[in-house]
């Protein structure tokens, strides 16, 4: 019997993704607001942080909520991530290196 070895690390592209996630706001994981869809009519511009690659996207959201909530992420962004083809063990190095990065991004008094 084999045993395929599950990822442990992400690819250069996905930290990449993982760092410029810091960036985003939760409001880029819902759909466009009306400022946006105003501005698409008027001057046809759209703007979408929305990722083409499925994958890429459920590591996008994921980090995403784990930059603004930490360990407190949504079942439903934990489901697509594990959807995605990612391993637990992804899971786990994702989590604790935002959490290290909030820790240190976050002044003490």
């Amino acid at each position: 019997m084999r045993v395929e070895a599950q990822a442990t690390d992400f690819s250069a592209q996905e930290w990449q993704i993982v760092d410029l996630a810091r960036t985003d706001g939760l409001r880029s994981l819902r759909g466009p607001g009306r400022f946006a869809r105003l501005r698409k009519w008027i001057w046809g511009e759209e703007h979408s942080p929305t990722l083409a690659s499925e994958r890429l996207e459920a590591l996008r959201r994921l980090a995403v909520e784990a930059w603004h909530k930490g360990y407190a992420v949504s079942l439903s962004a934990l489901a697509a991530f594990r959807a995605a083809g990612f391993s637990t063990a992804q899971l786990e190095l994702l989590l604790a290196t935002i959490s290290a990065g909030r820790t240190a991004r976050v002044p003490r008094s």
